[in-house]
């Protein structure tokens, strides 16, 4: 039987939860004498008592629950994740009817209405992502409402509540159809494989399909291109299939050169054509200064947070040096797709970085084009903060 445990809130924190912010933080209660459960159902109460909201203990980097209803009758059951997936799939109508993409969001956490749980769309297989023991005791009745509400080919699951969010190592496969990976899906005409049985990643990051397509679609044709941070070399891919001359994708990681290589080849570009590189980006860097390699289009889409033996690397800190770097070796009025998915700043403190970075090495600039997530990554109204995904084009003018 689920723990259903009442908590006061204090008053700050009752007016922000009832205008709508769905995060239960840290600082809004006072848990410390009641011993709660994972996934015990919080009935939340200002400091009279009166009802405001029902929620979900679940505890994640961002806070300790997720507002799930301020409907005081309101049950958290098979009924409650069905309605919610209903909702949450009757939104992406026209990605279900698109014919050259398979691969979208369905469920977006708290912009569909529940933190912490994340479904995704490959192709007729669904993926569901959990970020907290919390929200994954809730599994059987999520995955039974997933199945009543669209017809599921296979289910996969990736559990991201160890230590600091990171990806507990699993056996993926959950129920329906077992995947042959890599699985083909298209976006905007293009192909990618997948595979959802093989850790963390899958191969392509959903988010950023708008920026790949106006990559292919507006900036590559008869273009030289640099992806860096390139992981599966999905960007050089959009470049090529939109006309540019060449692409060079730089990742750290070993297993990038076989995959950049496999999406090359799900799309039938010869790879040995395109060069791949190996090696740490700021290394590349300076391996391209000392060659005087410059490219018309540099794509950077760094993690927010990388270690290696050499150098610590982070996106709050280091990103006007990123981009310092990268003016060395941009042609004159070429383009820099400067991207972050580091939810700690908002895009104004993103554009200071690249105000700093073209300043001090005193370049002129202009910014053409900004995206935040896409529309099937739904983000709670009025609260900007969720929309984690910043990217600018930026033409470099001198």
């Amino acid at each position: 039987m689920r723990q259903l445990v009442e908590v006061k809130i204090n008053t700050k924190s009752v007016k922000t939860i009832t205008s709508g912010y769905p995060l239960l933080s840290k600082e809004a209660v006072d848990i410390s004498e009641v011993n709660i459960e994972e996934g015990s159902i919080l009935r939340l109460v200002d400091p009279a008592g009166k009802y405001t909201a029902t929620a979900y203990y679940g505890l994640q980097n961002k806070g300790i629950g997720w507002v799930l209803t301020r409907k005081e009758q309101e049950k958290i059951d098979t009924k409650f994740f069905v309605k919610k997936i209903s909702e949450a799939v009757a939104k992406r109508n026209r990605f279900y009817e698109a014919e050259d993409t398979t691969a979208f969001r369905v469920f977006n956490g708290e912009g569909d209405g529940i933190g912490g749980l994340i479904i995704d769309f490959f192709n007729g297989f669904y993926m569901v992502s959990w970020y907290s023991e919390g929200i994954y005791s809730f599994r059987h009745d999520v995955y039974q409402a997933l199945s009543e509400v669209v017809e599921v080919r296979g289910l996969y699951e990736k559990l991201r509540f160890n230590k600091n969010g990171q990806y507990l190592e699993q056996d993926d496969y959950v129920l329906g159809e077992k995947g042959e990976f890599p699985l083909i899906v298209w976006e905007n005409g293009m192909k990618f494989a997948v595979d959802l049985n093989d850790g963390a990643m899958t191969g392509i990051f959903l988010d950023q399909r708008n920026v790949r397509k106006r990559l292919r679609d507006h900036y590559s044709k008869g273009n030289t291109i640099l992806n860096t941070f390139s992981y599966t070399g999905a960007f050089s891919v959009a470049a090529v299939l939109g006309g540019a001359t060449g692409t060079t994708s730089v990742d750290l990681a070993k297993r990038s050169l076989p995959k950049t290589i496999e999406q090359f080849a799900v799309n039938e570009i010869d790879y040995e054509a395109q060069d791949i590189k190996v090696m740490n980006v700021f290394d590349y860097f300076r391996y391209a200064v000392r060659h005087d390699l410059k490219f018309d289009v540099v794509v950077l889409d760094p993690p927010s947070f990388a270690r290696t033996k050499k150098m610590t690397f982070s996106t709050a800190k280091d990103y006007p040096k990123l981009l310092k770097d990268t003016l060395k070796i941009t042609n004159d009025g070429g383009i820099i797709i400067a991207s972050t998915n580091n939810a700690s700043f908002n895009m104004k403190k993103f554009k200071s970085f690249i105000e700093k970075a073209f300043t001090e090495t005193n370049t002129r600039y202009k910014i053409i084009e900004e995206h935040q997530l896409p529309e099937d990554f739904t983000v709670p109204h009025n609260y900007p903060e969720f929309n984690y995904l910043k990217v600018v084009f930026i033409k470099v003018l001198n």
